[in-house]
């Protein structure tokens, strides 16, 4: 059973549509992986799924409640977490405060990513991966039943991506529901346990995450196989 279903979404900008129905789902205890080219509509369609922006078509469901046009922070108290493509943290506070702020399990999820040496110190003097890897704490530290992550492997090096990967695989055998978009297909592909391409304004879900890998029209499009 889904406990994410963000269903046939359509969004404007102005004249410009970007999705027509698009679509995307995650079930507990498994992570779902969105992916498509550069501007196709990934982020707009977390962006609804998350109370950012309001669709004009379609609707949010969250553990089978209707959740369409709520707020980041209600979605919050509901066990939804998201992890968006730009900083999350704030650069001043030092890192042990807002992993304090955000749950009680914070100094040993910082340990668990390897972060544990970066407790007193602020976001602003982190490098790339490290920054990632706190932001990923802070996700953690709230026990989300649900998480979407936009991007969480982008500019960071391949060490920093195996340990934010782990991460992610024990939070969805934990019971989570994940989902991810991104365009680092090695990563993505250890991680898929379902998949969706966004393309066209719609998206397409593969019967099976290795049957993404194997499709001739998303290997052309996407992967830009020949």
């Amino acid at each position: 059973m889904n406990l994410l279903d963000v269903d046939s979404i359509s969004v404007s900008y102005g004249t410009h549509r970007v999705l027509t129905s698009a679509s995307v789902r995650a079930a507990a205890g498994q992570i779902t992986v969105l992916v498509g080219r550069n501007g196709v509509g990934k982020s707009t369609l977390l962006r609804v799924a998350v109370g950012r922006l309001r669709p004009e078509y379609g609707r949010v469901r969250l553990a089978d409640r209707d959740v369409t046009g709520w707020s980041l922070a209600r979605l919050a108290r509901g066990g939804l977490f998201f992890l968006p493509a730009r900083e999350l943290l704030d650069p001043t506070i030092v890192l042990g405060a807002q992993l304090g702020a955000a749950g009680k399990d914070g100094d040993a999820v910082a340990a668990e990513l390897g972060i544990g040496d970066l407790l007193s110190i602020r976001p602003r003097l982190f490098s790339g991966g490290e920054l990632r890897r706190a932001e990923i704490a802070m996700a953690l530290a709230r026990r989300p039943r649900c998480l979407l992550a936009d991007e969480p492997f982008r500019g960071i090096s391949p060490l920093d991506a195996e340990v934010i990967s782990a991460a992610l695989r024990r939070l969805s055998a934990a019971g989570a529901a994940v989902v991810v978009t991104g365009h680092e297909l090695t990563m993505l592909r250890s991680l898929a346990d379902r998949v969706f391409w966004c393309v066209a304004g719609m998206t397409h879900e593969f019967p099976t995450a290795a049957a993404a890998w194997g499709d001739p029209q998303f290997s052309r499009e996407f992967l830009g196989s020949r």
